[in-house]
Parts: structure tokens; C-alpha cells; sequence
């Protein structure tokens, strides 16, 4: 079989610690790979000449769009794949990949990323994003400065949804299990490049969404909530792909201010909205802290019957968790073994994701 016309696109900067397993991963697929630098002082280029196609040079101007744009421009292939270095590559079904790039040639594709987090008990876990990450450059580019999004390149488009399939690859984050120093720097870059970003768009919800998780990440939670807030009043669209997320984000804000019924009103309000599994399950957990534990377990219940629940990710391992804990403090152990199986199977594809 020829070789796929794709493209891996990966910009970085000081990324030696990730890039060459991130490389390494790629390798057995026979994928072009084409890497940018935007000033590394470290070992980062010599590790990419030795596995990339192309290592390319781009002067950093705190626009994350623009360098991955350019990662784009010196790609052989019209179909481009974005990844990150800290984010390694588990499998692709190439068969059916190729049948998707043929059946959807104007589609994006969404990666189901799993995200290794650290838990409060010390161990990991990992929690899973789909985020649009192939696209032919044909038709989309990369726009914004920081968190960056694909767009239609005719600005005449710039309203239209954008189709998407889901990409048949397993992609695992590592770059959230990071010592607290690193991860307050990266935040502090982020906002830094928000606050310009907003001055030049003060209108934009999904700006005020990204301060609000930034700063919930450094623990400045009225912040956060501040924040939150002022971008859920400026979204004129609940098809928007972020609001889903702000919403889940505003009821933790609340919930860690002790505003728990505030949590659950703002999910309630919007439970009709947004059918997912990730959404139910926020909401499942926010009407257990609230006491209201036969509601809870009926939600619960719900979300493992969803057909998108995988996207919990080892969520999922306490979705059971919290299912058989309600049963057993209810007296019925007979329905908490009937979901004790499921939990196993949560619990052994967790380290098995974790460890791979």
C-alpha cells in the first residue's frame, strides 16, 4: 500500500524532555513529519533532524497559529495532522483513515486525546478532549494567537459549522503531568497572551473562557468565576464547540466557592442543551454533593448507557465508583455487583492507557 497523504505537523520550543518519543511514535506509520522550531535552546532540533522530514525555522511571535500555520506551508501533503510533543501517538487504523479522507474530503477530523492527569490520591489518571486536529489546508487554516483553532481560510465561511469525522487514532497527552513551577509558567504565558488577545477582541466569549481555566488552574478561583461569567454572557451561540466545556467549568467555579446549588441550577439549565456523557456526569456528581443521592444515581446510570461515553476517560472507573458506593450505602449489594464488572474494566484500561 502507497503511503498515506498526510502530514504531521508539530511546532516546539525547548521540548527536548518529549520530542524524540513523540518522533519515535510516529515512525512505524511512514507519515511525512514536518517540524518547526520557534527558538529552542536546548537539544530540541537535534533530536527532530534525526526522525523528521523537514525541521524548519520560525522566529516566535506569540502567536501559536501563525506558527503552526507555517508548520503547514512546508508540508508535501494538502491533509495535515497537528500534534504537540508532549502528546505520543499509540496507534492509527490507516485503513480506515484513508477511507474517511475519501468519503469526507471538506471534513475536519477530531482527535479523542487522553490526557494523563495527576489524581488527589497521587496516582494518574486521564481525561479525554476531542479536539479538531486534521484538516486539509486547502480549505482551513489555524486562527487565534493562543489555543488556537482550526478555521475555514474564506473568511466568507467564517459562520458556517465545520464537519468533522473522528479520527481512528489513539493519542496520549503527557504534558499535564508537570511540577507546579512548570505549570504556573505555562499558565502565566497563556494569560499573558489572552490579555493582548482580548484587547484586540473584547468581545470574544471563548478569550474570557481560557482566562477563567487558567486561573482555575493557579487556584485564583474568583478569578476563574469572574471570568467564566463575563464569557457565558457574551456567547451568542450554544453550537459554539467551547460552551459545553464553559458551562461544566462555571459549576466547578461555583462548587468551589461552596455555591453547590448554583452548580447544579446552571447544569440543570442547560442539561437539555448539551446530551453528553461528559456533561451528565458533571451534573450526576454536582447533585451528589448537594445531597440529592437517588437523583444522582439515576444520572449516573444514564451516562454509562450513553453511546459517547467513552469520552469520560477513567471518569468513567469513578462513575462506577460512585454507582456501587450509592447502592452499598443503600443496603443493596446485589445492585452494586451488577456494575462492579464494568468497574474492573475501567480500572484495567486505565493502567493500561497510563502505561503505555
Amino acid at each position: 500500500m502507497s503511503k498515506i497523504p498526510v502530514t504531521v505537523c508539530i511546532i516546539a520550543k525547548n521540548e527536548e524532555k518529549h520530542i524524540e518519543e513523540c518522533l519515535k511514535h510516529l515512525k512505524k506509520y511512514d507519515l511525512e513529519v514536518v517540524v518547526t522550531d520557534t527558538g529552542s535552546t536546548d537539544r530540541t532540533k537535534e533530536i527532530a533532524e534525526k526522525y523528521a522530514d523537514k525541521v524548519v525555522d520560525f522566529p516566535w511571535i506569540n502567536d501559536f497559529a501563525a506558527a503552526r500555520n507555517f508548520c503547514a506551508s512546508h508540508a508535501s501533503n494538502n491533509w495535515i495532522i497537528a500534534i504537540d510533543c508532549d502528546e505520543y501517538v499509540n496507534s492509527i487504523d490507516v485503513r480506515i483513515l484513508r477511507i474517511l479522507m475519501q468519503k469526507f474530503p471538506r471534513h475536519t477530523g477530531v482527535l479523542r486525546i487522553k490526557n494523563l492527569v495527576p489524581g488527589n490520591d497521587g496516582s494518574t489518571g486521564y481525561v479525554t478532549d476531542d479536539v479538531p486536529r486534521m484538516y486539509n489546508k486547502n480549505f482551513y487554516q489555524f486562527a487565534f494567537p493562543i489555543h488556537e483553532q482550526i478555521c475555514f481560510k474564506d473568511s466568507k465561511k467564517a459562520d458556517d459549522n465545520i464537519e468533522a469525522f473522528l479520527l481512528p487514532m489513539e493519542v496520549v497527552h503527557h504534558g499535564y503531568i508537570v511540577t507546579g513551577d512548570d505549570m504556573k509558567r505555562k499558565q502565566e504565558r497563556n494569560l499573558n497572551l489572552l490579555q493582548e488577545s482580548i484587547k484586540n477582541d473584547p468581545t470574544n466569549g471563548y478569550y474570557y473562557f481560557q482566562v477563567g481555566q487558567s486561573n482555575f488552574v493557579l487556584g485564583n478561583i474568583d478569578t476563574a468565576l469572574e471570568s467564566y461569567e463575563k464569557a457565558l454572557s457574551l456567547v451568542q451561540s450554544t453550537e459554539y464547540l467551547y460552551v459545553p466545556e464553559l458551562i461544566m467549568s462555571l459549576s466547578k467555579a461555583y462548587r468551589a466557592k461552596g455555591r453547590v446549588k448554583d452548580a447544579v441550577a446552571i447544569l440543570d439549565q442547560y442539561k437539555d442543551t448539551f446530551n453528553t456523557a461528559k456533561f451528565y456526569y458533571t451534573y450526576a456528581t454536582m447533585l451528589r454533593e448537594d445531597q440529592q443521592i437517588l437523583k444522582a444515581l439515576a444520572v449516573y446510570i444514564k451516562v454509562t448507557l450513553m453511546s459517547d461515553v467513552e469520552t469520560l476517560g477513567a471518569s468513567l472507573t469513578s462513575c462506577y465508583a460512585y454507582i456501587i458506593n450509592i447502592y452499598e450505602s443503600m443496603g443493596n449489594k446485589e445492585m452494586a455487583e451488577l456494575f462492579h464488572k464494568q468497574f474492573l474494566e475501567c480500572l484495567e484500561e486505565r493502567e493500561r492507557v497510563v502505561n503505555s
